[in-house]
């Protein structure tokens, strides 16, 4: 990591805070978290978001983890990779269909996720994330047929996901934070 791992010793940060992290860890801080903790404000706002946005949103678990794995890939955040393949796994993909994700993000998954591993409306959901990620704006083809699929809501927390994983892929990447060992 570009900065150093935060410690109590370093940088004293309130017990409930470091304690609320702990607890939607599982009682592990991850090398995120020990950049994280720098910032009292940050680490207290993006704990209680991200947990929002990775356990309260009732839209498909698995098509979220998949856009989140788009965003990883695309920006080369292993860091992010490496904690999401797993749970687009629990949440019902395969590793099918993460090769194949593998494989249409080296081509231009912006213009087609097309791919036999992958459905519909996983490909859609890798060009949403491709176009969102790479290009900011989404073209209105790819956006209607994100209307054939799901309701407001759900592409209102779908995009939400992408965009949260594209500023956790930028800190990621930015400061150098790696996979733990």
């Amino acid at each position: 990591m570009r900065i150093p791992d935060w410690t109590p010793e370093l940088k004293a940060q309130p017990q409930e805070l470091v304690d609320a992290i702990l607890k939607r860890r599982g009682g592990t801080l991850i090398n995120l978290d020990k950049a994280l903790l720098w910032s009292e404000p940050l680490a207290r706002g993006w704990n209680v978001y991200l947990k929002a946005v990775r356990t309260d949103l009732p839209t498909s678990p698995k098509l979220r983890e998949l856009g989140i794995c788009t965003v990883a890939l695309l920006t080369g955040a292993a860091y992010e990779y490496k904690h999401h393949a797993p749970d687009f796994l629990k949440a019902g993909g395969t590793q099918a269909e993460l090769d194949a994700l593998n494989a249409v993000v080296k081509a231009d998954a912006r213009q087609t996720a097309a791919h036999p591993a992958l459905g519909e409306v996983e490909q859609l959901v890798i060009r949403y994330a491709a176009q969102m990620t790479l290009d900011v704006k989404v073209a209105d083809e790819v956006f209607n047929a994100l209307r054939q699929h799901f309701d407001t809501t759900q592409i209102v927390e779908l995009t939400s996901a992408i965009a949260t994983y594209n500023m956790v892929a930028r800190f990621l990447v930015a400061l150098g934070v790696s996979p733990e060992a």
